[in-house]
This record gives structure tokens, C-alpha cells and sequence, in this order.
């Protein structure tokens, strides 16, 4: 694949730096009385044009796909296509001091996410396919899944109520995948619909960590389509893929 060293480096680079940016936004906007609004508005428009500057200075013959940007159609026959996610969780990174926000950057390259790096700003943390993370230890206790403090996809309750798992209350997709990664929680099952930024970055870190990661059918995640809504994944450690995956399909 059309993947160097140097683009790892660069996507986890760039998540670090972005999520600098965020911070101080952030910080600047609250000591000023910012309303949530203001801040979410800031936040996504300061994220993106870092961003979509970096590719273009440091990148400039890959395409380009952002959630904050106009979808150009002629990543479609591009070699490499970075998916970007500038700020996931716009809510949560409203409402400090919560830290379950995430800054997404991947590179694609025929449909699948080969490097990426998901940063977690206001926890300090970036993980990428640079240095790919090493998982704790399984843990002895029931899987514990991983579901949005606003509510809980029906994948994750089948799941949740099959395997007698807790549930761990999070924010952003990101943060949620990362979750996984870092051993905070086992299984992170999604449906109702997500986009191709919400998941393309940490599922290139799952995947590099060892997780399993698939479609809630176990078919692949495929990236850089036409219709970029991507409705459903299925992100855990793998003691846990095939008995997740045979609740899933029956």
C-alpha cells in the first residue's frame, strides 16, 4: 500500500498539534463567557483550517475529506485520501472540563484506514498507528461496554444484556474507540449511523493495537465512498469479536 513511515508520523503529528489549538480555543473562550454555541462554532472552524493548511503545505497531491468541508468528489479516484475528523465531541469540548472529545486524521488508500492518529487533547494523549499501542491485559471481570451518556444504540444493549456486561458511559466516537485501545473498556458496538470521519482514524489505531474491528455483519469497514455514511461498527478485543459478532447475526 502507498503508506510511509513518514505519513504515521505525520497523522499522529497532526492530531497532537490540532488538538494544541483546541485547547487554547477553548481556554480563550471561556475566560471570555462564551456560550456553548460560540464555543462548538470556534473549535470546528479553527480545527479544520489547521487542518486542511498542513495537508496542503505537507500533503498537497492527496485528497482530502472533512467533516467541516465541501466533499470534493475527485478523492473518489485518488490514490490517497486523508478522512479527518477536526473536532469529535463537539458537545463534550463545550462543556469543560470534560475530556471525552478526540481529534480524528487518516490516511486511506483503497478503501481502507492504513495510518491514522486519534488525539485526546484535554487528557493529554495521542494514539496512533506511529507507535501502535499495546493492550493491557484482558480483564478477569464482565466485558464492559462502551455506549453515549445520551443514549445506547440497540447494538450495544443486545450485546450489553447477552454477555451480562457493564455499561461505561462516554462522549465522542473517538474517545469511545480509544477506550477500547487504552483497556477502559472491552467491546464498543455502534449502529444508528455514523460518517466516515467518525470512525476512519480510530479504527487504523484499533486495528494496529490488535483490536477487531468489522462492520456489525463482520463484513470490513470500506472507506472513501460516494455516500460516506458508514451506519454501524463493531470495535473489541478480540476474546470477544466472535461471540459479539454471532449475538449480532442471529
Amino acid at each position: 500500500m502507498s503508506v510511509t513511515a513518514h505519513d504515521h508520523q505525520f497523522a499522529a503529528d497532526l492530531a497532537t498539534r490540532t488538538g494544541e489549538i483546541l485547547l487554547e480555543v477553548r481556554s480563550r473562550l471561556v475566560a471570555a463567557g462564551a456560550s456553548a454555541g460560540e464555543i462548538k462554532d470556534e473549535g470546528d472552524r479553527a480545527a479544520h483550517e489547521l487542518i486542511v493548511a498542513e495537508l496542503a503545505m505537507h500533503r498537497p497531491a492527496d485528497a482530502v475529506l472533512s467533516e467541516e468541508g465541501k466533499d470534493d468528489k475527485a478523492r473518489l479516484g485518488a490514490e490517497r485520501t486523508w478522512i479527518v475528523d477536526p473536532l469529535d465531541g463537539t458537545r463534550e469540548f463545550s462543556e469543560p472540563p470534560r475530556d471525552d472529545w478526540a481529534v480524528h486524521i487518516a490516511l486511506v488508500v483503497a478503501g481502507v484506514a492504513v495510518a491514522g492518529g486519534v488525539a485526546l487533547p484535554a487528557q493529554g494523549i495521542t494514539l496512533s498507528t506511529a507507535q501502535p499501542p499495546t493492550l493491557p491485559p484482558p480483564s478477569p471481570d464482565a466485558p464492559r461496554v462502551i455506549v453515549s451518556r445520551t443514549r445506547r444504540p440497540p447494538a450495544a444493549v443486545t450485546l450489553a444484556a447477552e454477555l451480562e456486561a457493564q455499561y461505561i458511559e462516554m462522549g465522542s466516537a473517538g474517545a469511545k474507540a480509544m477506550a477500547v485501545v487504552l483497556g477502559h473498556a472491552d467491546i464498543y458496538a455502534h449502529s444508528g449511523g455514523q460518517y466516515e470521519w467518525d470512525n476512519a482514524a480510530p479504527v487504523a489505531v484499533a486495528m494496529s493495537a490488535g483490536l477487531h474491528c468489522s462492520r456489525l455483519d463482520g463484513s470490513p469497514l470500506v472507506y472513501n465512498n460516494d455516500d460516506v455514511y458508514l451506519p454501524d461498527l463493531l470495535i473489541c478485543r478480540t476474546e470477544w469479536a466472535e461471540r459479539s459478532l454471532a449475538i449480532l447475526n442471529r
